[in-house]
């Protein structure tokens, strides 16, 4: 089994850390396409509440853009997990056995080389979308949620009955009923991939298995 020398050594902890300020420049971006999503819902919210009469119309659209936004983390999430996979398999197969002060084994640089010479996703995007909603989006989708409840139930007047919530609701020549459907289907969908996350079917998120600095 070759040993590694000073040069070997020195080689590989310059590649660590190229690892880990790649990940850290991928982890940044994710809070980036976050801060987007609430600063957009923000504007939404700031629109509809600033008159009784305003149109809930904008809380209602303001999921297309929060869905983009979405996933543009999402494939940014992707990227992050290269870079965090492969400094993690040199943390623990190799800093940890010689922290250890046992031999590294061979598997983990044909591992390693392997990631290098034919990169790929460790997730797939269903399950980066799925960490992403489990992680910060499950909370903006409440949000947006009961802010267009609430203004379909207190704005301009608190709704008499229910037929009125639906009148309200509708948009053009859509009805109400079909409105808020679309908006159930949209809610189940985003709480359905938060539950398999939470339930363990994405597997752990980075930012919950791994701590920071």
């Amino acid at each position: 089994m070759p040993v590694f020398g000073p040069a070997e050594i020195g080689a590989l902890a310059h590649l660590y850390r190229a690892e880990i300020y790649r990940g850290t420049v991928w982890r940044t971006r994710l809070d980036t396409t976050t801060n987007w999503s609430v600063g957009t819902l923000g504007v939404a919210l700031s629109i509809t509440y600033s008159d009784p009469q305003a149109s809930p119309l904008p809380l209602f659209l303001v999921g297309i853009l929060i869905l983009v936004f979405l996933w543009i983390e999402a494939r940014r999430y992707r990227y992050f997990n290269v870079w965090r996979e492969r400094s993690r398999l040199i943390e623990t197969r190799f800093l940890v056995s010689m922290l250890d002060g046992r031999h590294t084994e061979p598997a983990w640089r044909d591992a390693l080389a392997s990631e290098y010479r034919r990169p790929r996703y460790p997730v797939s995007m269903l399950t980066a979308i799925a960490r992403r909603v489990r992680s910060n989006y499950i909370w903006i989708l409440l949000v947006q949620m009961l802010a267009y409840l609430g203004k379909l139930l207190v704005h301009p007047t608190p709704a008499p009955s229910a037929a009125a919530v639906l009148e309200r609701a509708a948009i053009g020549p859509l009805p109400g009923w079909f409105v808020l459907g679309a908006g159930g289907v949209y809610v189940a969908a985003w709480v359905g991939l938060a539950l398999w996350a939470f339930a363990g079917g994405a597997g752990p998120d980075s930012d919950d298995d791994k701590p920071e600095g």
